[in-house]
């Protein structure tokens, strides 16, 4: 099965994820879409900031109303490797993941009718639930096209 996944993510992206991008590209296509970060001066700004973040999150879910979304966040449901490899291989067309910036995503986007995703019970900071994302999507295809994944 090839699947067609996109992450929506605040901010740039590290290095360290290229190499899980680069294992990913045989079993999917995968797309890293990053949003600007806004900055923020005072601690005043920060809901301002998060807003503003918010409708461009929600800028680009409405133009692509056609994917299954999922947001990550830490109250979300949490899967074990196999179950997570069920979810996505039940999904059809574009699967999005969307990862919020330092600030947590705003209102209006956690009150969208949308799956919501816990990598931890912890708090990740965004940075590592990219990272953590991507080694979880890889372990899913994994297990997806039989091929052993927990090493």
């Amino acid at each position: 099965m090839h699947l067609n996944i996109k992450i929506v993510a605040i901010g740039e992206i590290k290095n360290l994820t290229n190499e899980y991008i680069k294992r990913l590209g045989s079993f999917c296509k995968l797309e890293i879409l990053q949003l600007p970060a806004i900055a923020f001066m005072r601690e005043s700004d920060k809901q301002k900031t998060k807003e503003k973040e918010g409708a461009k999150i929600l800028g680009y879910i409405k133009k692509n109303s056609d994917n299954s979304f999922f947001l990550l966040d830490e109250h979300g449901q949490e899967f074990n490797s196999p179950a997570f490899a069920k979810q996505l291989s039940s999904l059809q067309g574009c699967i999005v993941f969307i990862v919020a910036g330092t600030l947590g995503f705003s209102q209006e986007i956690k009150e969208l009718a949308l799956p919501k995703l816990s990598l931890s019970k912890m708090t990740l900071p965004h940075e590592m639930a990219r990272l953590v994302l991507l080694e979880q999507i890889y372990r899913s295809v994994n297990i997806i096209n039989g091929r052993e994944y927990h090493y």
